[in-house]
């Protein structure tokens, strides 16, 4: 009965073994980028690596946990950004590239896109109040999951040869200089806390405990004229702001935050050295 017992243990400790070397194989091809699209399915993990099904799923469970892979049902599972994006705050950031920096997908969903007159809106931009404006609304998706939801009002006569634009999978800054000639150069932006309402919460299919940040931003360009007023809810359980204070320097909100790429390679060197 003993000896049945520790062969019992030597195995389960074996293929928990191999389970943590498929999963270390298979976080160095993520940090890789091998499996930045789709994450391949057990039957193909299997035959690469020479594992069995039932070590292939122990690992993709270990990864799964740690939040490096997500699934769900009826889907392949994928490589997952970990943590909340961290942007730089203190300069005109873009949420596009803060999504696509990680090696995930940001994509758009477009609610509206048209142009209007907004007394409200036009006294933020510093204009009259019957100035036509763009006006963008859309979904943002990173990996396909709700992020954000922005709203976004800019002057015509800047902005008009926006509205021909997709901005399915494309940042409003890059399209507003390639087309426009104009660069967002400074500006404010207020971020604040809000607890959604249920609206907001199946927009952005938030969980119901979830927060919400609040983004209010005035972009200017390099001549300090009012070209952007956007507002933004995005979930507070992806988004975070960072900062850096020392004693000489005191509090610096535009300092460098700790990338995402920076933190799954700590989570990875961590994983791999601790076995």
């Amino acid at each position: 009965m003993v000896a049945a017992d520790e062969q019992a243990h030597d195995v389960g400790h074996h293929q928990s073994d191999e389970a943590d070397r498929s999963g270390r194989r298979d976080q160095h091809s993520l940090d890789g980028g091998e499996f930045r699209e789709t994450f391949p399915g057990e039957h193909d993990l299997a035959t690469e690596y020479e594992v069995s099904r039932h070590t292939v799923r122990e690992a993709l469970r270990q990864l799964r946990a740690q939040g490096i892979v997500t699934a769900h049902r009826g889907r392949l599972s994928r490589f997952a950004a970990d943590g909340p994006l961290e942007p730089r705050v203190g300069e005109a950031y873009s949420l596009f590239r803060a999504v696509e920096a990680v090696g995930a997908v940001q994509r758009s969903v477009v609610r509206v896109l048209d142009q209007r007159a907004d007394g409200v809106v036009a006294a933020r931009l510093e204009v009259e109040e019957s100035t036509l404006l763009v006006h963008l609304e859309r979904l943002r998706l990173a990996d396909e999951e709700p992020l954000a939801a922005d709203r976004v009002w800019l002057p015509a006569a800047v902005a008009r040869p926006l509205l021909g634009v997709d901005f399915t999978r494309t940042s409003l800054y890059d399209e507003l200089e390639r087309h426009c000639a104009v660069r967002i150069s400074g500006g404010w932006e207020r971020i604040r806390a809000v607890v959604p309402g249920r609206g907001e919460l199946a927009r952005l299919a938030c969980p119901g405990s979830t927060a919400l940040f609040a983004i209010d931003r005035l972009g200017r360009d390099a001549g300090e004229r009012a070209v952007e007023w956007r507002q933004t809810l995005v979930r507070a359980d992806r988004f975070a702001i960072a900062a850096e204070f020392s004693e000489g320097d005191g509090y610096r909100p535009g300092a460098p935050a700790r990338t995402f790429r920076q933190a799954r390679r700590t989570a990875l060197t961590w994983c791999t050295t601790d076995g």
